[in-house]
């Protein structure tokens, strides 16, 4: 498996090496946008490809995957395939319950952990829980 990271070159089919060369991928190729984790997983295992990604900053963008034409068709209607089956249904119904059971608690421990730092004395009980309230509905989405 072969990968090399480049940068946008100056035009929509070009990419440029770390060392300034401009390359045009082969021409059997596209470019896979950014945007669908398990699509890029999947093209990044299957074999050759270019990484491009732009610096900004402190910060790395990816402007997504150059990788034949043939191999992200292939495994784009294999994860269509997959997507289209009811396990694969039920099992992001039971993704979303246990992100929602675990942020429910996260919001829960949070808002325990604001009353507690705040440690008003106890004839403020209702300011101190109507704050911590507020802190945590601003706080955690």
């Amino acid at each position: 498996m072969s990968s090399q990271t480049f940068v946008p070159g100056p035009t929509e089919n070009t990419v440029r090496d770390s060392e300034g060369q401009i390359h045009t991928p082969p021409a059997n190729w596209s470019l896979l946008p950014p945007g669908d984790a398990a699509m890029t997983r999947r093209v990044k295992a299957a074999g050759e490809h270019w990484i491009v990604q732009e610096k900004k900053g402190r910060r790395t963008f990816s402007k997504g995957i150059w990788a034949p034409a043939a191999t992200i068709e292939k495994i784009a209607a294999d994860l269509k395939v997959e997507r289209s089956t009811e396990s694969y249904a039920k099992r992001k119904v039971a993704d979303k319950q246990r992100r929602d059971r675990n942020q429910s608690a996260y919001v829960d421990e949070f808002y325990q952990t604001v009353v507690s730092y705040l440690d008003f004395h106890p004839k403020h009980a209702t300011i101190s829980a109507r704050m911590a309230r507020a802190i945590t509905d601003h706080a955690t989405p």
